[in-house]
């Protein structure tokens, strides 16, 4: 709940108020974190090396169509597809056009799922044959267990108009909700993880983590279940020493001692940025990112708790002016921190001189602009007491959510994968990244409006539905469900469409919606971040994989 705060300013004692955000679920745990075992390293190199020469090697030995879908849906479960997508793309653009020499259901949904993920064109009618004169799935396929999880996992691939993957989608969830409860069938334990995660919207590194697993207590391939260990337990060194870096950048700003209405979400802003690419040649980005992520984090607290309009237009203006001569007039906490801002972006741009060029930069600025922006038009709601309509609501508020921030910022570790094109595709509002934030901010809201309400704010997504339609929360929490579900097949469907967008800058704003969906299932489980949260960052980030 909010509790008021009298804080002493130039101008005399202003009420403010404080959300009472639970501390950091981590405090200094990260602080030491940090990796220098060379020896090591080239030792695990040549090993990496090795293996992944045996796994190239299968690509050419391996013959049957099937068999090569197994392949590559195995390699990229585990979390290793960064070392072969030359190989996976040549072969899957094979596969588009040839004949199936395996058309049972679990074959032909593995093959729909895999293009589809990579952006191959694959209609949805290949599944024709599996319905009956009545329009519905033949009841005959149940019996392939497999079968059915794999057109479960097919399905959330799916667009608007799709009506058979729709069909699909409700066929199999009541089929793997009955496998789920039979302890006694062998895939009880995927069925109830698919059921919660399906792949398309999982946060790469945790599905890895989790397919480790369960190749561990049947292992298809050894070559490529030693790779992946082997490849996790290297890369988890490197997050382990960026996180101990960025845990020390954060610790030296002081900024939540001296900003103490604010979150202390260091660790989960890295696993964000993680979440965002995981491959190990975006280290560069990484760190940005999450450092971005830590700032915003205190900008949205500032704008939505603790400042006051008079002040967050006076923010605004500087933000917008860019410049610290533009200080003088803040009061002493926005100007320690506007100056870390203005000092973090020129950081930036020394270290991303030798690789990117000045418009990149320009834009990432241009963005935290527009994200003061939206953030001073939600600030004005509250003190006006103004609860918008849905439309105008989601107008801004799908902006607020951060995703017009941070997918520009995730540009900025790419090097000349991001290309001015794609800092214009971001500007120009695209389907994917709409789509994403509608995903975030519902999904979001969902879950955390109650505590919203305790600490005094006007409205969600839920009040302004339940005020505009004069619905109950009930009915109105069911159709905004529904809105995530269709943004969820605009983001399909605009990832399949933008062919003048690589499919490496769609993955980064793809992932932003997976880890809305990892952060916001249940509860908020970025601001509340002591429960799940917690379990799976030290799954990723602490425990080791199984031996």
């Amino acid at each position: 709940m909010a509790s008021k705060d009298n804080t002493s300013l130039d101008d005399g004692v202003v009420p403010r108020r404080f959300a009472n955000f639970p501390p950091s679920a981590w405090g200094d745990f990260f602080i030491s974190y940090d990796s220098n075992t060379m020896l090591e390293e080239k030792m695990v190199e040549k090993q990496l090396q090795k293996l992944k020469e045996e796994v190239m090697n299968m690509f050419v030995t391996t013959d049957k169509s099937s068999e090569k879908l197994r392949l590559i849906d195995s390699i990229q479960r585990l979390g290793l597809s960064h070392h072969f997508q030359l190989e996976i793309n040549e072969t899957l653009q094979l596969l588009q056009s040839s004949s199936d020499d395996d058309d049972d259901i679990y074959n032909i949904a593995l093959k729909f799922r895999l293009l589809r993920q990579e952006g191959y064109s694959i209609s949805s009618e290949i599944f024709n044959k599996f319905i009956n004169e009545e329009g519905e799935f033949k009841e005959s396929i149940v019996k392939d267990k497999s079968g059915i999880l794999s057109l479960y996992e097919a399905s959330h691939l799916r667009m608007n108009g799709e009506y058979t993957l729709d069909k699909a989608l409700r066929f199999t969830t009541t089929h793997l909700q009955e496998m789920a409860m039979d302890e006694s069938s062998p895939l009880v334990d995927e069925a109830k993880h698919a059921l919660k995660w399906p792949i398309y919207k999982t946060v790469p590194r945790l599905m890895t983590k989790h397919y480790i697993s369960v190749h561990q207590k049947d292992p298809p391939n050894s070559v490529l279940l030693t790779f992946a260990k082997l490849d996790y337990t290297t890369s988890q060194k490197l997050y382990q020493k960026e996180l101990g870096q960025h845990a020390r950048w954060w610790k030296q700003l002081n900024l939540i001692e001296r900003l103490s209405f604010a979150r202390d979400r260091a660790v989960e802003s890295y696993f964000w940025a993680l979440g965002v690419y995981y491959e190990p040649n975006y280290s560069v980005g990484r760190m940005i990112l999450a450092k971005i992520i830590a700032l915003a984090t205190v900008l949205d607290d500032m704008y939505d708790v603790y400042a006051t309009l008079d002040e967050l237009d006076l923010f605004t203006e500087a933000i917008e002016r860019w410049d610290t001569n533009c200080m003088e007039k803040l009061p002493e906490y926005m100007k320690i921190f506007y100056e870390v801002i203005l000092k973090t972006y020129e950081e930036f741009e020394e270290d991303m001189s030798k690789d990117i060029i000045n418009y990149a930069i320009n834009y990432a600025k241009e963005a935290f602009k527009r994200q003061c922006r939206v953030y001073f038009m939600e600030a004005k709601w509250y003190h006006e007491g103004y609860v918008p309509s849905m439309e105008e609501y989601m107008k801004v508020s799908i902006v607020s959510t951060c995703y017009y921030l941070f997918a520009p910022i995730s540009f900025l570790g790419m090097g000349v994968a991001a290309s001015e094109e794609a800092f214009k595709w971001v500007e120009s509002d695209p389907m994917m990244l709409k789509a994403s934030g509608i995903i975030g901010r519902l999904m979001n809201d969902i879950t955390s409006h109650k505590f919203d309400q305790e600490r005094g704010d006007v409205g969600s997504a839920v009040e302004c539905y339940m005020k505009q339609h004069g619905v109950s929360e009930e009915e109105t929490l069911v159709a905004l469900e529904n809105e995530v579900v269709r943004a969820w097949k605009d983001v399909v469907e605009d990832y399949m469409k933008s062919s003048n967008i690589s499919k490496e800058i769609c993955m980064r704003v793809l992932n932003l919606a997976r880890l809305s969906d990892r952060f916001y299932k249940e509860e908020d489980g970025y601001t509340f971040a002591d429960g799940t949260t917690k379990c799976f960052i030290a799954s990723t980030l602490v425990d080791p994989v199984p031996i």
